[in-house]
């Protein structure tokens, strides 16, 4: 069943949609979710909440041309959100020191209010790079896959993957030095 189907039987309030979800995207949906969670359960509970906030957020929201982006983000959230629950999150503070140095940081109420602008610089940035490279930095940051995981998806070896993430973090860090941004 096609998006723009599925999201008609949300707004037509009709409990298929979940089913055609599921069917569609729920192995993905899990994938991403278990990625942060590391654990089976808890990927599923993920899974099943991004239904239930699906429901409640179409409408207004209708993700017609962008479904699965619109769950895997509800997904992603529930499953961090889980993870701070449980007091866990060392997988996403690894992630996070390999962005620290091409990322501003600050916790000022300005930089907050720039976190959209900077997300549309990196999403700029992400464009101006082929396919494969574009690819290999969102499922690392974004799926948060491993390397080995990324390097049996795209047949390379880790060491490319590694070599590809390192040059990506430091054009990204040029890039955003560029647009005005102080690292």
């Amino acid at each position: 069943m096609q998006d723009e189907t599925i999201v008609e039987l949300f707004l037509q309030r009709k409990e298929t949609a979940i089913y055609a979800c599921q069917e569609r995207y729920g192995a993905q949906l899990r994938s991403v979710a278990y990625n942060i969670v590391q654990n089976q359960q808890d990927a599923e509970e993920c899974e099943n909440d991004t239904y239930l906030d699906a429901w409640k957020s179409i409408p207004p929201h209708e993700p017609r041309t962008y479904l699965f982006a619109f769950l895997a983000r509800i997904t992603r959230c529930k499953a961090i959100n889980l993870c701070h629950r449980h007091g866990q999150g060392p997988r996403m503070v690894a992630l996070s020191e390999e962005m620290a140095s091409c990322i501003p940081s600050g916790t000022d109420t300005g930089s907050h209010l720039d976190a959209v602008q900077l997300g549309s610089a990196i999403s700029a940035f992400l464009h101006l790079q082929n396919e494969e490279k574009r690819n290999i930095f969102l499922r690392r940051y974004w799926y948060l896959d491993s390397i080995s995981q990324i390097a049996q998806r795209y047949g390379i070896r880790e060491g490319s993957v590694k070599m590809t993430l390192f040059r990506l973090r430091n054009s990204l860090r040029e890039y955003l030095k560029e647009e005005g941004y102080s690292l």
